[in-house]
């Protein structure tokens, strides 16, 4: 009993912030990743993650990013990392021209895991973006910094737990992140609030190096005069060494 109450809890967070919020516009897309994370020494180590995003009803491939960072583990719970992002973001003129913008990221974050139950560990992690935003292709004069702070909860929940390690068996995966303008935000959305990203998936834990899942993210944007919920098909694979 005591279990499905936290676990109540755990969704009805996840799923409040966009729930409250009155969305003018609604898009459908898919999204494709894959996060790895390497320990190289008792401190050391270093993750990476590779996604494709597309645009509205899978259109055209919207966004490539790449995103490596070095990590020191305080503890076994507790890492660091210092990263680097590299985000294309492409896009489609009214005459069905293809438009081109990059972005470059430094980023800092620090992540804390705990056991919420026996079987149930949640993670949260902490990351402050300095973003880079190039040119667009149409206005040469659109280059700008801002920086961004993002908070992710995310709990992986196992369907039959065997033992207090969990290495193998399906899942379910449930995550919200909310993001937030720190500065120059009257060049990226005029708000403080940027967009909140909701997710539950069912997956599968082959090893306890490889894990695979498919689920549904909503992801609820806030521009300067409108919002935007994209729903997300997203498909993910982590793997760890």
């Amino acid at each position: 009993m005591q279990l499905k109450k936290q676990l109540l809890i755990f969704v009805v967070l996840l799923l409040a912030a966009p729930a409250r919020l009155l969305a003018q516009d609604n898009q459908f897309s898919g999204w494709a990743a894959i996060f790895h994370s390497h320990k190289l020494s008792e401190h050391w180590g270093y993750s990476f993650d590779g996604q494709l995003r597309s645009h509205d009803e899978v259109s055209y491939l919207k966004h490539i990013l790449l995103r490596p960072s070095a990590n020191y583990y305080f503890a076994k719970n507790k890492v660091g990392a210092l990263g680097y992002a590299y985000i294309a973001t492409y896009g489609r003129t009214p005459s069905n021209e293809t438009t081109f913008r990059p972005e470059h990221r430094i980023w800092q974050q620090y992540t804390y895991t705990h056991k919420l139950t026996k079987h149930v560990q949640l993670a949260h992690r902490l990351r402050l973006e300095q973003r880079f935003l190039g040119n667009t292709a149409d206005n040469k004069n659109d280059r700008y910094f801002a920086q961004r702070f993002r908070y992710f909860a995310r709990a992986v929940i196992p369907m039959k737990p065997d033992s207090d390690v969990f290495t193998e068996g399906t899942f379910l995966a449930l995550q919200n992140e909310a993001f937030v303008n720190v500065q120059n935000k009257n060049k990226v959305n005029k708000h403080f609030f940027d967009q909140n990203r909701a997710y539950v998936a069912v997956g599968y834990r082959f090893s306890k190096a490889f894990d695979a899942e498919a689920g549904y993210l909503n992801q609820y944007i806030k521009q300067a005069d409108a919002y935007v919920v994209n729903h997300v098909a997203q498909l993910a694979f982590y793997t760890r060494f």
